[in-house]
């Protein structure tokens, strides 16, 4: 699923500390990025910034060149950049019906988009599907100009092989949902393989509890047996917790483990999940 843009001409005065790696998250609504010291696995810095509103493509990329450059980020070469686009336009499409050359069919059903957007892809072969998606075609020119040669990826991609590569699928079915400001991501498992994955902005708790019940109703699992494990921006005892504690009967509190990329002490949190796991 690894894409890469590459700019030749590139060329900074700057030593490039080769296990310096950089992770941006990109959405509508906030930006985050982390950075990694892969020889000593750990973090060196995080930080995140909430718009409190959706922003436009054009003001995200404003807020950006601001946000890396109040936190010196520009002033320095990375051996690895990624960046994650976080948004809903997007579709899995398996990967034996999928034609690179329909990719706009894909998304007209799922999601609005213009003429002029671009459609890229992530190939998720080991689950035999792709993500097709319109990434920040604005922020990748950004940071193709600041980096020079980078990746980047839709963040359900990261989140399905982080959720799936984390342990052995079983037959049983359990129901992820990764929480974030205003938004949850759903990754139902069963019958050892991915059974769903979509995401969905919400505001209150009642929303939450309305895209979580209605998912399992379409999908005709039974809220009495389904497991229930909740991560991100959650804790037990809090209203999101309880309240889906009130109308599914198997609930707790999923913890990660650490990639072998990072030390076990190194807490995961709601922010750097998925910019963690975009270096795997």
């Amino acid at each position: 699923m690894t894409k890469k843009e590459t700019n030749k001409s590139f060329n900074k005065d700057i030593l490039l500390e080769n296990y310096h790696k950089l992770s941006i998250q990109v959405s509508l609504n906030g930006l985050s990025f982390c950075v990694l010291d892969s020889i000593g696995k750990t973090l060196t810095q995080c930080k995140e910034l909430s718009f409190g509103r959706e922003l436009t493509p054009y003001e995200i990329q404003k807020e950006l060149k601001r946000f890396l450059r109040d936190n010196t980020i520009e002033d320095y070469a990375f051996s690895d950049v990624v960046i994650v686009h976080r948004n809903t336009l997007f579709s899995l499409v398996p990967q034996a019906l999928f034609d690179e050359k329909e990719l706009a069919n894909y998304l007209k059903f799922n999601a609005k988009i213009l003429a002029n957007d671009l459609i890229e892809y992530d190939e998720l072969s080991t689950y035999d599907l792709v993500n097709v998606y319109v990434p920040f075609s604005n922020i990748n020119n950004y940071i193709y100009e600041l980096f020079g040669e980078f990746n980047f990826y839709h963040h359900g991609s990261i989140l399905i092989q982080a959720i799936l590569g984390a342990h052995k699928i079983s037959a049983e079915e359990i129901c992820y949902v990764y929480i974030s400001e205003g938004e949850m991501d759903i990754i139902i498992t069963g019958d050892k393989k991915l059974l769903y994955y979509n995401n969905f902005h919400f505001t209150t708790t009642e929303d939450f509890v309305y895209y979580l019940l209605f998912t399992l109703e379409q999908l005709k699992l039974d809220s009495r047996s389904i497991k229930l494990r909740l991560f991100g921006n959650v804790e037990e005892g809090d209203t999101i917790y309880t309240s889906s504690q009130e109308y599914v009967q198997n609930v707790s509190i999923y913890l990660p483990s650490n990639p072998e990329f990072l030390q076990d002490n190194v807490m995961l949190s709601s922010t750097n999940y998925l910019l963690i796991n975009a270096f795997r």
